[in-house]
């Protein structure tokens, strides 16, 4: 009997599915091999089925005879090993990233002349309502704090940019580049106390408050899917803080962090160029105590962002309340530096691992910036953030549009180094 592969990246079976395996098993014996979620998310979506289960029922199809892991979005591996006569997928695939996959699995075909076979792409009006569902709900509070929490317990670097409005948000959603054969996207956004008060055009001393900083979270949460890490600063009163976190976790907030400071909050770069102080252990690990006790969701993180290493206080304090904080409750920490280089955050990073393997660890390497993300991994990071580079790069864009302006009195040099206005509305999801 022939035989016949196809690959399977969905989550959720519908009768385009039932369709392409039926006609797969006219031609012969058929193996799906089902492509492990790590792609799924970066290629398509981020899967709300796991891959076990995925597996599970798509070997209960009728036509299918066997069911294999596919490791990679290029087929070659399985491929090599099953050496099928044919291979079927829909004529969806001349486009795009898939358009390589294809070249790559023909290629591979002509070893033993295999062949590909393609099905006409299965389309009704119920299927476009469904996608558009689907679409929708990955965009739920506890599926997207579901994915944060999945891709650090695979040990995967989590890529966190930060976000100030709906547009910027629209971009970390959207933005991929290619790299080496695989493509490379952000898994989440930073909702940013210091970029959420500049572009008010306020100072970052936790004047914008939380109903101002909520709405904007809004507008953010509506056009994308991603998780959303939220920095909460103090995270205000013991009393407050109880309220907030539950506000925050309703609104749909993946993770809060804030920091054990105290008193009027300024910003943590300037270190001890302004008076900062911190709180006292016991005092933040009651606020700790207090927010966990608040959230109803298994799935939302609560982070401990340690400052003595900003205070220039040492890394045998930033420990000391580090370990403090986790045995309080936090789902994670944050330990934040201005230094120029990685140094004392490595030596905080292999002695606090040593202690606890299994908890999260956060870096915001914006001083540190020489820094490569498989250097933070190799020392237990599981999360960075990028937590102001958006609106950084945004501003000199935008005085050098206007001074251009203002020099040539048209806009014409100007538009020469914008979008056009085609490109910025491509950017904005249309129901």
């Amino acid at each position: 009997m022939k035989k016949v592969y196809m690959c399977l990246s969905t989550d959720i079976i519908h009768t385009g599915h039932i369709n392409i395996i039926k006609r797969a098993a006219e031609y012969g014996e058929v193996t799906v091999g089902v492509l492990i979620d790590e792609y799924v998310a970066i290629y398509e979506k981020p899967p709300i089925i796991p891959l076990e289960e995925r597996m599970k029922i798509i070997e209960n199809i009728k036509g299918v005879t066997h069911v294999i892991i596919q490791n990679d979005i290029f087929y070659d591996e399985n491929l090599r090993k099953i050496k099928p006569d044919y291979v079927i997928h829909g004529d969806n695939w001349n486009r795009g990233y898939q358009k390589e996959v294809k070249e790559r699995a023909a290629k591979v075909l002509q070893e033993w002349g295999g062949q590909i076979i393609e099905i006409p792409y299965y389309k009704n009006e119920g299927l476009s309502l469904f996608d558009s569902y689907m679409q929708d709900s990955r965009g739920l509070p506890e599926l997207r704090r579901q994915r944060l929490r999945m891709k650090i317990r695979k040990g995967e670097m989590v890529k966190v940019m930060v976000a100030y409005d709906g547009l910027s948000a629209l971009l970390v959603e959207k933005t991929s580049v290619e790299n080496n054969g695989k493509r490379k996207q952000f898994d989440g956004i930073w909702l940013s106390s210091l970029c959420d008060s500049t572009v008010k055009g306020k100072p970052d001393i936790e004047l914008v408050d939380l109903t101002s900083r909520i709405r904007n979270l809004e507008d953010i949460m509506e056009v994308t899917t991603k998780p959303i890490i939220f920095d909460a600063d103090t995270g205000g009163l013991i009393e407050h803080f109880a309220y907030n976190i539950k506000t925050l976790e309703r609104v749909g907030v993946s993770a809060v962090i804030i920091e054990d400071k105290i008193g009027l909050k300024r910003n943590s770069l300037l270190g001890n160029e302004v008076e900062q102080h911190q709180d006292t252990i016991e005092n933040f690990c009651q606020k700790i105590k207090t927010g966990k006790e608040s959230v109803l969701s298994k799935n939302f993180m609560l982070i401990a962002r340690v400052e003595s290493l900003i205070l220039e206080m040492g890394v045998e304090d930033a420990l000391e309340r580090a370990f403090a904080y986790v045995e309080a409750g936090a789902d994670g920490i944050m330990i934040h530096s201005r230094a120029a280089e990685p140094d004392e955050i490595f030596e905080f990073a292999d002695r606090f691992k040593s202690k606890y393997a299994d908890i999260p660890l956060v870096a915001v390497p914006t001083t540190y910036n020489r820094v490569y993300e498989d250097q933070l991994k190799a020392h237990g990071f599981n999360i960075v953030i990028y937590a102001n580079h958006l609106l950084r790069a945004a501003f000199p864009a935008m005085k050098k549009a206007a001074c251009s302006i203002l020099e040539n009195e048209r806009c014409y040099e100007a538009s020469q180094e914008c979008l056009s206005i085609k490109e910025i509305l491509s950017l904005i999801p249309v129901k």
